[in-house]
């Protein structure tokens, strides 16, 4: 039985570009920085306590190793407090953001990270 979510991957093109993105931007922290056998994966999350983390991968590595893999992103959505004062926040630091809604589910809006891959924050 799976009780948890434990890690998302996520592919992208330019890794210290990622970490200095979720980490500067988001808040996030590096959980971990792994390199061994020409690869490299970095375990990112909210805090070093968090239950679930992003690990970051170079695309390209994956692609070769892995052919077979679809290397988009997920749909992946963060719960948040205070919605209001992170999209302004994210405003104010140049993240690309779209509108704040109100969805059946709360109020939401999504955020593109430098890669535009999208992510949605809504509030619970």
């Amino acid at each position: 039985m799976i009780q948890q979510i434990g890690q998302v991957m996520l592919y992208v093109n330019d890794q210290d570009a990622a970490v200095a993105f979720w980490t500067e931007k988001i808040g996030f922290v590096v959980v971990a920085d792994n390199k061994e056998a020409g690869m490299r994966w970095i375990e990112i999350a909210p805090t070093k306590n968090a239950q679930t983390s992003f690990v970051l991968h170079n695309k390209e590595v994956i692609a070769k190793m892995q052919p077979e893999l679809n290397l988009g992103t997920p749909s992946i959505m963060f719960y948040a407090d205070n919605i209001t004062d992170m999209y302004q926040d994210f405003q104010t630091k140049g993240i690309k953001v779209g509108d704040l809604v109100m969805m059946p589910i709360g109020r939401v809006f999504n955020f593109a990270d430098p890669e535009n891959n999208y992510f949605a924050l809504v509030e619970k």
